[in-house]
């Protein structure tokens, strides 16, 4: 398994400013710009982008040093249909050295913008996964253009300024002699086409905002605060460059009987002191449905009963197993008792030797009747 702090060379106590600095330094010797196609930069590049994009995310961090992964035991809690952790190099080196190599923009079409939501889940959606309906009103291809922003009948031409490249060459001279530089066209903006009779609908942008609906599948084991990243489901670019993502903020509400602890659930099961000293077989409810448990002689306070495969499945999915059920037993002494109830708790600590408060009788008759006394 790669070490993704050894790849960054950093320690493992590394602060995120630590990170960031050994990948921008990485990033500037490895960029396949700078080394003129060499496979082996460019495959040590995506491997660091990779290391940073894991390390520099305070959950997936979290997850690479609890499991060896960002998703846990396994991987691709997707079944390989689109796996939010995965990384977006172009994504990522542009975030930290802004947009292209150089600060040059790269030619070609606009990519549309991210954008974000959040779901509410009930803990049993988190634990099990489900189908969830969001609505967002986002950019969205124009109906009328089909995205080409141009008026219907027309279409859009190929610029004149950079013969539909995107890009155009300058050349400057400078002390160290002619130098061509390759720069995105100012007159197409690196689109390769121009416009020239605009779409009335969307006056040219080739998008609207409208009220776009999704689907959205939860996979089985998501927790509070994790991200889904939906490649392709963010806004639509200006006439036709690719579309942004869409990132899903999971909110999971808490359970009023369940505790989750990573794959675990713990719950406390309440049982009386008879059970508890006699033993008993207790009947209850799991998120699984009815369970049973049995609980020994002189059980005491506190005690645990795991219960395999009874927990939150691991989130790489596909039937890799389940955390467990830890059951505590929690033992409830009676506030009140009955006559014959205390008689007989008096004959047993009779019986054992054990010495009790004298009887105290609590009733409201013996109160007005203290109450009286002269």
């Amino acid at each position: 398994m790669v070490d993704y702090y050894e790849v960054l060379g950093v320690a493992r106590s590394a602060s995120a400013d630590d990170i960031k600095r050994s990948y921008r330094k990485l990033a500037r010797q490895l960029h396949p710009d700078v080394n003129g196609g060499d496979k082996d930069a460019e495959n040590r590049f995506k491997l660091v982008t990779e290391a940073y994009d894991t390390l520099s995310d305070p959950e997936k961090r979290r997850q690479y040093d609890l499991y060896g992964s960002t998703g846990g035991p396994g991987a691709d809690p997707f079944g390989g249909a689109g796996n939010p952790f995965q990384p977006n190099f172009s994504d990522i080196f542009q975030t930290v050295f802004g947009q292209g190599f150089g600060g040059q923009e790269a030619p070609g079409p606009r990519r549309g913008e991210d954008m974000e939501t959040a779901v509410e889940l009930t803990f049993e959606e988190a634990v099990f996964g489900c189908q969830k309906e969001i609505s967002l009103r986002m950019p969205t291809t124009c109906p009328t253009c089909g995205g080409s922003g141009a008026r219907a009948g027309t279409s859009p031409s190929v610029c004149a300024q950079c013969q539909g490249s995107g890009s155009v060459k300058r050349v400057t001279q400078s002390f160290l002699g002619r130098m061509v530089t390759t720069m995105t066209c100012d007159v197409c903006h690196g689109e390769g086409k121009v416009v020239t009779d605009h779409c009335p609908d969307c006056r040219g942008e080739g998008r609207k905002t409208l009220e776009r609906h999704f689907t959205i599948e939860i996979p089985p084991g998501a927790d509070n605060g994790l991200v889904l990243r939906l490649t392709g489901k963010g806004a639509a670019a200006p006439r036709g460059g690719q579309p942004g993502s869409l990132y899903v903020h999971l909110n999971v509400a808490p359970s009023d009987r369940f505790e989750r602890q990573g794959n675990d659930l713990l719950m406390q099961l309440p049982i009386s002191y008879v059970q508890a000293a006699l033993g008993a077989e207790i009947t209850f409810e799991s998120l699984d449905g009815t369970e049973s448990i049995e609980v020994a002689p002189g059980t005491q306070p506190g005690a645990t009963f795991h219960l395999k495969g009874k927990g939150v499945p691991v989130l790489s999915g596909r039937g890799r197993g389940r955390g467990d059920l830890v059951v505590s037993v929690d033992v409830r002494m009676p506030t009140e008792l009955g006559e014959e109830e205390e008689g007989l708790l008096r004959q047993l600590a009779e019986l054992r030797g054990e010495q009790v408060l004298e009887h105290h009788d609590h009733s409201i008759f013996s109160k007005l009747k203290s109450a009286f006394k002269p």
